[in-house]
């Protein structure tokens, strides 16, 4: 039975001198014997010196930084439960979530000081500490881990929001330990095994894809404080990064850079994306340099990492998330919550030891996406062929129904940016005075603009006429979260907007 969620601790016991992180703007190296102590330190510090006690609350405020990576794995050394605060928020929408989530204490790192001073305004916490200050040393040694259950928490972790208000998703030890294991067994990593991460470690892609596995199996992460696309290329070559995850958007600012065609990625194992579908010209992209393309995918309510395929398989599919990874079982339901026949879409539920608890004080939205035969209500839409490969099909929240039938905007999509000339699309839902909704197209084009009546003809040859887009809008760029995913409400608003203008000028 899993009595404690000191993973770090653990590995630290088998391999205390091997190099555990690497942090790229100071050049430090820290093993995992020295990582831990330092992880300890908080924890101690949290418990001792602080007086918190086992589930209380701790936010963290701070770049891509080590005290970040220490006091994650100080929470379940302590009992302490961590909550990361996003650094793309205003401090209004901390204030939300600190009122939430109630921590005892709030750590940030000086480079958010200017926020954090209009929060100490708006939001009730008791401690306000500094990660840049020294903090008091507490002199004894030796620490004993808080023995708890799996179902302990380690942390909340608050969604992005572009839904509605974010929610904290309770995440146990059981949780976050059975993510490095499966993805350790499911995606074949190595103790040799070196991957950087650029990614923000607030989020659950940084922490669980690769932090926790990597941390899990022994290998070295490699830390940077943000993202710089010539200072990542400059890194995978010189600590020889072997496996890297990104998001669509990345993957194609570090295509662009200079530095794209001379590195040396020679130990590259291969890359996998998440957070928002991949466009097979990306891939491709990747394929040119000789590097082995995977996409993958998750949700923080579910972890990052459910689904799993080889090399030869990725290249095999291209667009598929993979096969569920061991113990994980998938269904697929239509509205009705019937399983919908092979090869058909439905929504994805997904159940096993990865699930989270649900969200922090929030019993109605718990109930809503985890029923109680244990199955996470994931809101994607998806289909399954008869080798067990799945495809995302979109949310479903985006379905567009029209003339009464189904219409998946993530179907478009990927025919779409198979023109040589779109550079990205996104298709989204409006209202129609006869068919209910129709689909709208926006188009980033490549260094050619395409004309409407080709896209429209190369659609036609691809998809159902009641599938092709009835309008088509160019646009500069796409709005994106900072993990990849369109935000269609914006666009939405703006077909909707300059729908008005257009109807008031005629």
């Amino acid at each position: 039975m899993l009595l404690h969620g000191d993973l770090l601790g653990e590995r630290a016991r088998l391999t205390p001198e091997k190099t555990a992180l690497v942090y790229v703007p100071t050049g430090e190296r820290f093993t995992y014997a020295e990582l831990d102590a330092r992880s300890v330190r908080w924890a101690r510090l949290w418990r001792e010196g602080l007086e918190l006690k086992k589930g209380d609350r701790v936010a963290v405020l701070c770049d891509n930084r080590p005290e970040l990576i220490e006091t994650f794995f100080a929470a379940p050394k302590s009992g302490v439960v961590i909550v990361p605060i996003g650094t793309r928020l205003t401090p209004r929408e901390m204030a939300g979530i600190l009122e939430d989530a109630a921590p005892a204490a709030f750590f940030y790192g000086d480079e958010h000081a200017d926020k954090v001073r209009e929060l100490r305004t708006l939001a009730n916490v008791p401690l306000w500490v500094s990660l840049d200050e020294e903090q008091p040393a507490i002199e004894r040694v030796s620490w004993t881990p808080e023995h708890g259950s799996p179902e302990d928490l380690w942390c909340l972790l608050y969604t992005s929001g572009t839904t509605g208000k974010p929610k904290g998703v309770m995440l146990p030890y059981r949780m976050i330990v059975w993510n490095g294991y499966n993805t350790v067994i499911g995606w074949q990593l190595r103790e040799d095994d070196v991957t950087s991460i650029f990614t923000p470690l607030y989020h659950a892609g940084g922490l669980g894809a690769f932090l926790v596995p990597i941390v899990t199996i022994g290998g070295t992460v490699i830390l940077h404080r943000g993202f710089d696309a010539a200072e990542v290329w400059r890194t995978i070559e010189k600590e020889g990064a072997t496996v890297v995850l990104g998001v669509p958007t990345i993957y194609q600012m570090l295509s662009e850079a200079p530095e794209f065609q001379s590195a040396d990625l020679s130990r590259v194992r291969w890359l996998i994306s998440g957070g928002a579908p991949l466009p097979t010209w990306i891939i491709e992209t990747y394929q040119r340099r000789g590097v082995a393309f995977k996409q993958g995918y998750g949700l923080t309510e579910v972890g990052v990492n459910c689904f799993s395929m080889t090399v030869e398989e990725a290249a095999s599919h291209p667009g598929s998330i993979g096969k569920p990874l061991m113990f994980t079982e998938t269904r697929l339901v239509d509205e009705d919550g019937h399983d919908v026949a092979l090869g058909e879409v439905g929504e994805l539920l997904l159940r096993g030891p990865h699930v989270c608890r649900g969200y922090w004080n929030n019993i109605a939205a718990t109930v809503v996406s985890l029923d109680a035969d244990g199955w996470f209500h994931t809101g994607d839409l998806a289909r399954r062929d008869e080798e067990g490969f799945h495809w995302i099909a979109g949310r479903r929240k985006d379905m567009i129904i029209s003339g009464g039938v189904n219409v998946y905007p993530a179907e478009i999509e990927g025919e779409l940016v198979l023109h040589p000339d779109v550079r990205d699309a996104a298709v989204v839902g409006v209202a129609h005075p006869t068919w209910g909704e129709v689909g709208v197209a926006f188009i980033v084009s490549g260094e050619q603009r395409p004309t409407i009546e080709d896209l429209t003809a190369f659609l036609a040859g691809r998809l159902a006429k009641y599938k092709i887009p009835r309008e088509i809008r160019f646009v500069e760029s796409l709005p994106r979260t900072p993990y990849g995913k369109v935000v269609k409400g914006e666009l939405r608003e703006r077909y909707e907007t300059e729908k008005d203008a257009d109807d008031r000028a005629h």
